[in-house]
């Protein structure tokens, strides 16, 4: 790690985010508001919207560096763990004079989660951080941001990629529009989808109607769109070489059907594959294919980091039933 400086190494893909420590805690239930509920288990794991999407690529085989935070205390080794374990480039994480970034994540046992993030060092990601490391953003095949840092880090880091940038918007936070519309794809669940087509003057349509949001977006200029829709899969949309149609064209990406045992991180997990088969080529439909499965082999174990697949894993198929 280095606090400062330029990181001039060439990286396939490099990610501008968060590093957490995800402090997971087991119940039966989520509590209601003013219930206190007993738990049964309490892990540290490596966690971070941003961390999570590369060590999800890193563990597919894709060269990532990340850029980022953390803080000089005891819970930065927890948080740096499985980026270290990934063989993620962490040269442009920074120690900064904040404490590490924090989630408490509570995950009943029907796999739901309830997450609390305290963003610590990652609020230090802003401008000033990104430009210092803009010849690695510049020079990455494909960038990847989500919305765990400062705005200003978000929107420096989407002006200097010269390659694909791949936007997850989540959580939603106020970026200037070049940033929504520089994004190829822009990432969403449905949720975040009407949030920024709210932004962008998007008419909302009837609330099942997911196809008719996401051309919305891509009619409000949006390069390329995927739509998350947990576990039915995604939609793609834009004019992409692998969706027959062109630009109007919103294509069904199913998920196997798999029994969930944590979904913490399993939106991560396809984003970082999305972003891997970017990387290498893949079109956006085929490459959201792979993300779908890796999604689904994630949710079967618990944790985010730690339930990814590594290169050799078989990933489930979509005929695939639960059990």
């Amino acid at each position: 790690m280095t606090s400062d400086g330029a990181h001039a190494r060439r990286a396939g893909i490099v990610v501008v985010g968060s590093t957490n420590a995800d402090l997971v805690l087991g119940v039966r239930a989520h509590p209601a508001p003013g219930e206190t509920v007993l738990g049964h288990g309490m892990q540290v794991m490596s966690g971070g919207k941003g961390a999570n999407q590369a060590v999800a690529a890193a563990r597919l085989g894709a060269e990532v560096a990340l850029v980022g935070a953390v803080g000089d205390d005891e819970f930065a080794v927890a948080a740096l763990a499985g980026l270290r374990a990934a063989g993620v480039d962490l040269d442009a994480v920074a120690v900064a004079d904040a404490p590490t970034g924090i989630a408490v994540v509570t995950v009943s046992d029907d796999g739901e989660n309830s997450i609390v993030v305290v963003p610590g060092a990652n609020g230090t990601v802003d401008a000033d951080v990104v430009r210092a490391h803009e010849a690695l953003v510049a020079g990455a095949a494909v960038v990847v941001l989500q919305g765990e840092i400062p705005v200003a880090g978000i929107e420096a880091a989407a002006r200097a990629a010269t390659g694909r940038l791949v936007v997850n918007l989540a959580p939603v936070v106020d970026v200037a529009e070049d940033v929504l519309l520089r994004a190829d794809p822009l990432v969403l669940n449905e949720h975040e989808a009407r949030l920024v087509g709210e932004r962008l003057g998007v008419a909302a349509g009837r609330s099942d109607d997911e196809a008719a949001l996401v051309r919305g977006l891509l009619a409000r200029g949006v390069r390329s769109v995927v739509l998350t829709v947990g576990p039915r899969g995604a939609l793609v949309g834009g004019a992409d070489g692998g969706l027959v149609g062109g630009a109007a064209a919103v294509v069904r990406v199913p998920s196997p059907r798999v029994r969930a045992v944590d979904t913490t991180g399993a939106g991560d997990a396809f984003v970082g594959a999305l972003a891997c088969g970017l990387s290498r080529g893949d079109r956006l439909v085929d490459a959201a294919r792979t993300a779908a499965r890796v999604g689904a082999f994630a949710v079967r174990a618990e944790g985010a980091q730690a339930s990814y697949p590594g290169v050799g894993d078989e990933l489930p198929e979509v005929s695939e039933v639960a059990s």
